[in-house]
């Protein structure tokens, strides 16, 4: 092998000159340039990646798991035919990660096709903390079935069957998979507007796949299956019923204990299981899927978040506002809704005519905006609505509180003049920042653009997207771009918080709109006297209260700070000659405005604090003879901490302040 350096017009432009490594022989026309980062090597028409990236980079084989070929990710088996530029896949990205797993998920089809010959197939994706393949099983899988399923994969990732790609016709395929009665791969083809497709190959196992995949089974090193569910084909509820086995992979046997370790923290804290077990709601089958129901104490923690952010808006210089459930259908096809969101709403006639559910609270806004003329001095118009609304949600989507049918969002719009729109931008993520920081999240920012579907000119998304970058670049904020995924009126900045296990949840959200103040011809009368068109902010801080109630529930493990604690004090009496005492304590706590209960049972005290702490109630008051003698109390925490005894004023003082709603910054952002 020998070596010499190049200019830097041959290379490019790169100084100093990069070091050239000659890999064949002496025919130049056989040879190919291949690039990995600043190095350049020649090399044989037909050299792996594999065997490039080997002789080019310090990198250990059993780091390798794929490569990127100008860009694109490939399998290290590709041979290279032309100059290029190349780059590992290593398992230490996020990248190698999800293809170890998109590959996990192929090895798991294969065993169930051994073990359960008549499954057909479907998908089998990557997802973000795992895999999962559907397919069509009308028996079902069991827990005891998924064990079968993991010892039959241990044996297939023992053998180290090799992957193996495959490019060929779209009508081979289609004769290949129609021989082995595989009807939703045919569907799928049907859709494939490429002549040609490629197949990859395990073992007996061939799968219609675009790839890349680790080089052979062996390279799995730690997987699990976790649970199997149902899953409409193409999550659409007229389509039959599947069975989706989910999974996870790693490279590294402690990844995957870290992770399972994960997994049965998050089943404790599960919002679900929590809502039922703390009585704070529910769902029943005889309402329907996806149309939550609030317990008592569930109802009370929503009135004390109402409270929270009506007062919060108050402060900022909203007005509240309410608007109908149901508005005519004219009003959603003149905002683009019925052309762009139809699929998500529900309709209802009334005295022949059409009308929409609102699946969100906008146009109502917009019409209280347009019924009187509006002077450059009103604006900024901020109007919030805790509204009410409904969307079409796929059954397979729905997912207790977190993804429901009905949800009440904290919205406002926000109408001001083009020069106002910076502030007002800067004001919600100043307020977004506010309030996040009570409930102890810390949160990432995207950035969503033009998606292909949408409404507006160029002009005005490109001015709507340039006025949300410039807020958070004013305010510093770091954020991802999301290519095509704003809302088809306008950009928007989503906020995903992460709770205390580091899940993140999307939230708040703020969409720059200058299309619909177009279609429904908004104007402010300016200093001039001439009329001018409003721009539009769409914004909510919490989101949807549902989706809230269940991240917080889950964050807080369903312990709830005393403030927001549907039940902060339960008043324990060790026998029934307290009851008195007990009810005098009660009744001073409830005047004082604390949400009490009482248990005055004939039971064992420490059965009755069990209970309490089990229904993570902040404290506990417990009353005995001592107590009555006195006229004192004696507090303990939920954490089991023992206040000692104490008199009633005192113990009130405490929790004044520790009941205490916590304050934002707050203010107008003029």
């Amino acid at each position: 092998m020998g070596e010499r350096y190049l200019d830097a017009v041959e290379v490019g432009g790169s100084i100093p000159p990069v070091p050239t490594i000659f890999l064949c022989g002496e025919n130049m026309e056989e040879e190919i340039e291949v690039r990995l980062g600043e190095k350049v090597g020649r090399f044989k028409k037909g050299t792996t990646v594999k065997e490039v990236l080997l002789s080019l980079g310090k990198i250990s084989e059993d780091k390798l798991v794929a490569a990127k070929v100008d860009g694109k990710a490939v399998d290290l088996s590709l041979p290279l035919e032309r100059n290029t530029v190349v780059e590992p896949i290593t398992t230490d990205s996020s990248l190698g990660l999800e293809i170890l797993r998109h590959s996990t998920a192929h090895v798991m089809a294969e065993a169930v096709k051994h073990l359960f010959p008549e499954a057909k197939v479907t998908i089998g994706p990557a997802i973000e903390n795992g895999f999962y393949y559907d397919f069509d099983y009308p028996p079902g899988f069991t827990p005891d079935d998924l064990k079968k399923i993991e010892e039959e994969m241990a044996r297939i990732i023992a053998a180290k069957e090799p992957f193996q790609r495959k490019e060929i016709s779209k009508e081979e395929a289609r004769q290949l998979f129609a021989s082995m009665g595989e009807t939703y791969k045919l569907e799928i083809l049907d859709e494939i507007p490429e002549d040609t497709v490629s197949i990859y190959q395990q073992g007996d196992f061939i799968d219609l796949c675009r790839g890349p995949h680790i080089e052979h089974t062996g390279k799995i090193k730690a997987f699990k299956l976790l649970s199997v569910a149902g899953a409409y084909w193409r999550g659409d509820e007229r389509n039959p019923m599947l069975q989706r086995i989910y999974g996870t992979a790693f490279f590294d046997k402690k990844d995957l204990k870290k992770y399972l370790n994960f997994l049965e923290e998050a089943k404790k804290r599960d919002h679900r299981r929590l809502g039922k077990e703390l009585e704070l709601f529910t769902q029943f089958e005889e309402i329907g899927a996806g149309f939550p129901v609030y317990l008592p104490k569930g109802a009370i923690l929503r009135h004390i978040l109402e409270e929270f952010e009506i007062r919060e808006h108050l402060r900022r210089g909203y007005q509240m506002v309410m608007g109908p459930q149901l508005l005519k259908a004219e009003l959603w096809k003149r905002s683009g809704h019925m052309d762009y969101y139809k699929e998500n709403m529900y309709f209802t006639e009334i005295d022949g005519q059409l009308y929409g559910i609102k699946p969100m609270n906008c146009l109502a806004h917009i019409l209280i905006y347009k019924s009187k003329i509006r002077s450059y001095r009103d604006l900024p118009l901020r109007y919030f609505e805790l509204g009410t609304v409904c969307r079409h949600e796929k059954s397979g989507v729905l997912h207790g509180m977190l993804r429901v049918r009905q949800f009440t969002q904290d919205d406002a719009h926000i109408f001001c003049r083009p020069d106002q729109l910076l502030a007002e931008i800067r004001g919600v993520l100043d307020f977004i920042e506010d309030v996040l920081g009570i409930f102890g999240f810390e949160y990432e920012v995207e950035l969503s653009t033009r998606p292909e579907k949408s409404i507006g000119s160029d002009e005005i998304w490109e001015h709507a997207t340039s006025a949300l970058i410039q807020a958070m670049e004013n305010k510093g904020l770091k954020y991802n771009i999301c290519e095509g995924e704003g809302a088809f009126y306008g950009p928007k900045i989503d906020i995903k918080l992460k709770d205390a296990l580091g899940r993140k949840w999307q939230c708040a959200t703020i969409q720059c709109d200058f299309a619909l103040p177009e279609r429904f011809d908004l104007t402010y009368v300016d200093s001039d006297g001439q009329r001018r068109r409003p721009a539009m902010v769409h914004r909510v801080i919490l989101g949807a209260l549902e989706r809230f109630i269940g991240v917080l529930t889950e964050h807080f493990a369903g312990a709830f700070p005393t403030w927001l604690a549907p039940v902060q004090v339960r008043v324990l009496t060790i026998t029934d000659r307290q009851i008195e005492y007990g009810q005098k304590v009660l009744d001073a706590l409830l005047n004082a405005g604390f949400r009490v209960e009482a248990d005055f049972r004939n039971e064992k005290l420490g059965y009755k604090i069990r209970e309490a702490q089990l229904q993570k109630i902040p404290f506990m008051v417990v009353i005995g003879d001592n107590e009555v003698q006195s006229q004192t109390v004696t507090p303990r925490r939920r954490t089991g901490e023992n206040l000692g005894s104490m008199p009633l004023d005192a113990f009130i003082e405490l929790l004044q302040k520790e009941a205490r709603i916590p304050k934002t910054k707050g203010g107008n952002p003029h």
